[in-house]
């Protein structure tokens, strides 16, 4: 079984690489592609995989935008942040739906699906009715941010802040490029408007994205301390009631 893994996030599409192969040994990471315009030329240009496992939301688009570019016919698994119940609606014989972080338990299920229906005859899917249903679900969580430099307003995609956190009660963004920006929003505000699969609060001053994780240590009380990409000027370590949590954001749970 080839797979290719469409995900913008290098962390996440490596994890996901390691559950398809422990779920799946016989299986073969076909290639890696990180965007739409990424996808399209790998599908150009590469004999056809049998199983895609794509993030909806790439950092240059859309992934519906690959399916208007180039017909695609093998079976697609879909990984989201959408709400389950939304998703339930468009469960079909060869697609399956599955909620970020990824568990897998959920993916090796979705796999199994996939195997049943290898020998089934080929399901149209109608990308194009998913793309309009799920439109309305693309702004659920924020997207964008603006800020202020000087007299300037310089905006970045969520995709490039590696983590916010908290310095003598102002708000920053840190970016993955290193950069750093205060904001006028405040980590509860923020806590609520992120993608959970991508970000997680692991205490009152750190929103962490799973894209910065560097090292982590165990620490006292159970707690876990993390080493921050890029480097941070503050320690970051796991509140004692939200460790469990992480934990389980961490392993996908």
């Amino acid at each position: 079984m080839r797979v290719l893994i469409v995900e913008d996030e290098g962390n996440t599409a490596e994890r996901t690489a390691r559950m398809v192969q422990e779920i799946a040994p016989e299986s073969t990471i076909a290639g890696f592609a990180d965007s739409v315009s990424v996808a399209v030329e790998w599908l150009q240009s590469n004999a056809l995989p049998d199983l895609i496992l794509m993030d909806i939301e790439l950092a240059d688009g859309s992934s519906f935008e690959i399916f208007k570019r180039i017909k695609v016919e093998c079976p697609v698994i879909f990984t989201t942040a959408y709400d389950a119940y939304a998703l339930q609606a468009f469960k079909v014989n060869s697609i399956d739906y599955l909620l970020k972080p990824l568990r897998k338990n959920e993916l090796e299920a979705a796999i199994n699906k996939f195997r049943k229906l290898q020998n089934k005859p080929e399901v149209n899917i109608d990308y194009q009715q998913l793309a309009h249903f799920l439109s309305g679900k693309q702004n659920k969580y924020l997207q964008r941010l603006m800020v202020k430099v000087g007299q300037q307003i310089k905006a970045f995609q969520l995709s490039e802040v590696a983590y916010f956190y908290i310095i003598e009660k102002i708000v920053f963004a840190r970016l993955l490029s290193g950069e750093r920006f205060p904001l006028d929003q405040s980590l509860d505000q923020l806590e609520h408007e992120l993608d959970p699969g991508r970000f997680f609060r692991i205490n009152r001053g750190f929103i962490i994205s799973f894209e910065s994780i560097g090292k982590l240590h165990t620490y006292s009380k159970s707690r876990i301390k993390v080493e921050l990409k890029p480097p941070c000027e503050e320690e970051s370590i796991s509140s004692t009631e939200r460790s469990p949590l992480f934990r389980s954001w961490l392993s996908g749970k």
